[in-house]
């Protein structure tokens, strides 16, 4: 069986900001190791964006039609990226962008034709991770601790930052891993509305004072009582959203404040008496403010180094470009100890092999 594999990533986030592509190298001797000699994020077209944000309310049709559009987008960009960089990846693994999270009814959605990715990128591709674990009973998330435990094996707890915060982590043995709280995607919405795409650095946020009467609202939300498999998709944020704008009167860098530390509150929570070393990563690692807090909070028996910065953007891209090697060796890559499926299995739709 072949030891070394050249593959493409895909990364459409749920904060909907662009594409991250990485081109990754892994060789499996008696570890997997694995090197990322280009990366870069596309920016989305302003219309092709704005259609993403708002694929949720979309027509069956207007869907559809935004799947197949996606699907060649991506596949044109990452025929451009190949051609400038003069690679030649065996296949292209792409995560795809979700419209519908809802797997307690048996739906994960995530759009971007894999035939139309196939054919204007001229590669095979693989995608469609998400459902068959959800078919299995499982949450179809998230799907990135098989990569953590085998490509990050040297931390402790892995925690990734983007629209949505997730962790992963041994315990007991095996791997476990859950979306924790939500995370860039109501910071930048209020953001936002101070005409900034995002806090840069928290620095609204540090100008802002704690309202407790959110905290404390904030915590009580009932997905921080689940226990076991649990994940976040975009339409679980509404009850967030009713209790923020229950305080129109409170200015946007209070509201930014109190998430911050609502969000370190809640990550404390699930690793209290953390030891050992962290990685942190998306866009949220770059949050001074928010890293400053959580670094506090945590307390020194927890090394947090600054990872790098290629690490921080192309995580998630590196590890979906993982899962889909392991969907061409027929290995598992999605674990029912994060999951709460029926069993491991190995997820993945391949199109042009």
């Amino acid at each position: 069986m072949t030891k070394s594999y050249h593959m493409i990533g895909l990364m459409s986030g749920t904060s909907g900001d662009g594409l991250d592509i990485a081109f990754a190298q892994f060789s499996k001797d008696e570890k997997w190791t694995f090197e990322i000699p280009y990366a870069e994020t596309i920016p989305f077209p302003e219309n092709l964006g704005e259609r993403l944000l708002k694929s949720h309310t979309f027509s069956g049709l207007e869907l559809s039609l935004l799947d197949i559009d996606f699907g060649r987008w991506m596949g044109q960009e990452v025929k451009l990226f190949c051609e400038q960089h003069a690679i030649a990846p065996q296949a292209i693994a792409s995560h795809g962008h979700t419209v519908f999270h809802q797997p307690n009814k048996g739906l994960s959605l995530q759009i971007g034709n894999g035939w139309a990715l196939h054919a204007a990128s001229g590669l095979p591709v693989i995608n469609d991770f998400r459902m068959l674990d959800v078919q299995l009973g499982g949450q179809g998330a998230p799907l990135v601790p098989i990569g953590d435990m085998l490509l990050f094996g040297a931390y402790d707890y892995c925690i990734n930052l983007g629209g949505i915060a997730n962790i992963s982590l041994d315990a007991a043995d095996q791997r476990t891993a859950f979306d924790v709280c939500p995370f860039n995607l109501l910071l930048n919405h209020y953001a936002q509305q101070k005409g900034m795409p995002y806090d840069k650095g928290g620095a609204l946020a540090s100008s802002g004072v704690l309202f407790p009467e959110i905290l404390r609202e904030l915590n009580e939300i009932p997905f921080y009582h689940k226990r076991g498999a649990k994940s976040l998709g975009r339409e679980d944020l509404e009850v967030f959203y009713d209790i923020l704008e229950r305080y129109p009167d409170v200015p946007i860098e209070d509201k930014l404040h109190t998430l911050i530390i609502h969000y370190v509150y809640q990550i404390k929570k699930v690793i209290p008496n953390a030891k050992g070393k962290l990685l942190v990563t998306g866009g949220g690692a770059y949050n001074s403010y928010f890293m400053d807090e959580l670094r506090k909070a945590l307390g020194e028996n927890l090394d947090i180094p600054k990872a790098d910065p290629t690490i921080i953007d192309f995580k998630e891209a590196l590890i979906f470009a993982f899962l889909g090697v392991l969907r061409l060796r027929n290995e598992n890559n999605c674990l029912a100890s994060v999951t709460g499926a029926s069993r491991d299995s190995c997820g993945g739709m391949v199109y042009g092999i």
